[in-house]
């Protein structure tokens, strides 16, 4: 399928998805996002594309899109788990999961999803089909607080959460004492808002969208 055919079924599904919702509108976005970018990846189930159990997924579906959720669990076996684990994608996800702002299920859910797509090769909001970096700096600053608030440099969010783990571990990995006079400065700071990112170009259509 062509980038242009994959970006309008991630957008159909995405309005049918907010749509049709339920639960906060914030996190019903960022769900409806995550979902339509995982659906349209033809390589592999939802619940792989997310990082989630048949389970955990259907549970995410019953609580935000009921309607719709019937439809994208059709076929895929109750007892499916999450898909083999990269190799640091645990660790990933034990970080967000001990920086929870509240303890929520949906905090589950997201920090499985988020340690998922952050295996893609996009910057993290376009792996997570979201419309924008600020998209993603609510999404962690509204759930995962502790760990958002020490990216005080607004460091690109993988390049951030790598650091992280890191230094949870003792290794160094930066060439330079100091951020500011490091040869790979703009690597890890310089702008993400990509304007052929996708789903970028509806991003002002869709935010209207009830």
């Amino acid at each position: 399928m062509s980038p242009l055919g994959e970006a309008s079924l991630r957008r159909g599904l995405y309005v049918e998805l907010v749509a049709q919702g339920k639960g906060d509108a914030f996190d019903r976005h960022v769900f409806a996002c995550a979902i339509a970018a995982g659906a349209a990846e033809a390589e592999r189930p939802l619940n792989e594309a997310l990082g989630l159990s048949a389970g955990g997924l259907a549970a995410l579906m019953e609580a935000y899109f009921p309607i719709a959720g019937s439809s994208l669990l059709a076929g895929l076996p109750p007892t499916a788990g999450r898909g083999a684990d990269a190799l640091e994608e645990p660790d990933l996800r034990e970080l967000l999961l001990e920086n929870r702002s509240r303890g929520i299920i949906e905090e589950k859910w997201l920090a499985a999803i988020i340690a998922r797509r952050s295996l893609l090769p996009d910057h993290l909001w376009q792996d997570l089909g979201l419309f924008n970096r600020s998209d993603l700096g609510r999404l962690l600053h509204r759930h995962f607080e502790p760990l958002a608030q020490r990216n005080v440099r607004d460091m690109k969010w993988k390049k951030f959460f790598y650091r992280e783990l890191c230094l949870r571990d003792n290794i160094v990995i930066c060439k330079a004492p100091v951020c500011d006079v490091c040869a790979d400065f703009a690597t890890c700071f310089a702008s993400e808002d990509d304007p052929v990112a996708k789903l970028a170009q509806v991003s002002t259509r869709l935010k209207n969208v009830p």
